[in-house]
């Protein structure tokens, strides 16, 4: 990794490319440090401090803790993330928007961007509404009465540093290096590692832990990282025969290739989409007037907490679930088999058709389900740990390290992939 970036900083093209995309990030920082006018920093932190584990602790690490402190970036790229997941599930649903993004070309995709762009305005004045209503009915606020001055200030200032946040992960996509949106969300995340590991360290501190412990934890983190780079780049190979066929006095075909199909297809979105969904009763109900201990309420209210065994299990079915309703948008079995047949390729032991389509499902069922498993056991460690050691900080640890060790090998690929570019066109030259 660090040879590459190496070789692609003696490269004129590529290092004007990188040092845009460090402009970029620099601008992302400054603004994640430009406080909003007429909010208690302090009192805010101090509250989202407690709501670590609800939807509110997910918001905070994916902005690199701009949330927390009201910053003008602290929506950070979730309206775009939410954008995206809805007029990806859109496409599926709706039968124009499926034509426009399978048989649109580049044209389609523009309007669907376009369409995501709006998307993302909208979702992020509702979220920006619902920021400032929930710091004005929590008494977080530096004005005692907050008049309608006060609010179109705090919302619009919230909605511009969303939109021009995704404005700039667009500009990285076009001008820099790798997904714009995706490094974005990597800075955020590395932003907010100083932080979990002093209040790691003063949190062992107190607690007087060992440190072999703390040793073997670190031994794990390693570990992790190890497994989750050897997932993101396993893939089952279907080996695909082409027929040979003759045109004219010339034959074609006979190739051998192969189908491709990744273990882990659909990324971080089910971990986070469950996460959010898993989350929302415990944030509807830390929202709410806690009840009394030795009611039913109390009782069903601990049973649905982020830190409960039912949480856990809930949380981990419904990655699995998540997992095959992406995979099965991303990877549509009967068009694979269709196009095979077309172009006169065929599975070595299957009839093209219908035999066809049974065997790719087959595979990409058992596929899905070892990718699934992957990332729940990912998303599920750092909770079950944080449940032994009473630290509630790790509760999305597992989260922000796929999509930190994921991003950082999607940008060394899209690096590699632009030298051996290069490296063609001045060959053919």
């Amino acid at each position: 990794m660090i040879q590459t970036i190496r070789k692609a900083w003696g490269i004129p093209e590529l290092r004007k490319k990188i040092i845009f995309t460090l402009l970029i990030l620099l601008i992302f920082r400054i603004g994640n440090a430009i406080p909003v006018p007429y909010v208690d920093v302090s009192k805010l932190t101090l509250y989202l401090d407690q709501m670590s584990t609800t939807v509110l602790g997910l918001y905070n690490v994916m902005s690199g803790g701009a949330f927390a402190n009201a910053t003008l970036f602290a929506l950070s790229i979730q309206p775009y993330i939410n954008s995206s997941i809805i007029i990806q599930l859109l496409t599926v649903a709706i039968p124009a928007l499926e034509r426009l993004a399978r048989d649109g070309g580049e044209e389609g995709k523009k309007k669907i961007q376009s369409i995501t762009r709006y998307t993302t305005v909208a979702i992020a004045i509702l979220q920006g509404f619902g920021y400032f209503m929930l710091m004005k009915n929590y008494n977080l606020l530096s004005v005692a009465d907050p008049s309608i001055w006060n609010a179109l200030v705090i919302i619009v200032s919230f909605i511009a540093g969303s939109s021009f946040v995704m404005w700039m992960g667009e500009q990285v996509t076009e001008f820099g290096i790798g997904n714009g949106i995706s490094i974005i969300l990597f800075a955020g995340i590395l932003a907010r590692v100083p932080t979990m590991v002093s209040s790691a360290i003063s949190y062992g501190a107190q607690a007087s832990i060992n440190w072999l412990w703390v040793a073997l934890l670190v031994v794990a983190i390693l570990a992790l990282i190890v497994f989750i780079v050897f997932i993101n780049d396993a893939e089952r190979r279907i080996p695909v025969q082409y027929a040979k066929r003759q045109v004219g006095r010339k034959m074609y075909g006979g190739q051998s290739t192969n189908l491709p199909m990744k273990v882990n297809m659909s990324g971080v979105l089910p971990i986070i989409f469950a996460q959010s969904i898993a989350s929302l009763p415990a944030t509807v109900a830390a929202f709410c007037k806690q009840p009394e201990k030795g009611t039913f309420m109390y009782s069903f209210l601990q049973a649905i907490d982020t830190k409960s065994v039912i949480y856990l299990i809930v949380y981990f079915l419904m990655i699995i679930g998540f997992s095959y309703f992406y995979s099965t948008i991303q990877f549509n079995p009967v068009e694979i088999a269709n196009n095979l047949k077309k172009q006169g390729g065929f599975i070595p032991g299957f009839r093209p058709g219908k035999p066809t389509v049974d065997f790719i499902k087959r595979v990409l069922n058992k596929i899905t389900l070892f990718g699934a498993i992957y990332l729940g056991i990912v998303a599920i460690c750092p909770l079950i740990l944080g449940k032994i050691v009473g630290n509630n900080s790790l509760s999305i640890g597992g989260t922000s390290v796929i999509i930190v060790v994921g991003v950082a090998l999607e940008t060394v690929q899209a690096l590699e992939s632009q030298m051996l570019m290069r490296q063609y066109k001045g060959f053919l030259e």
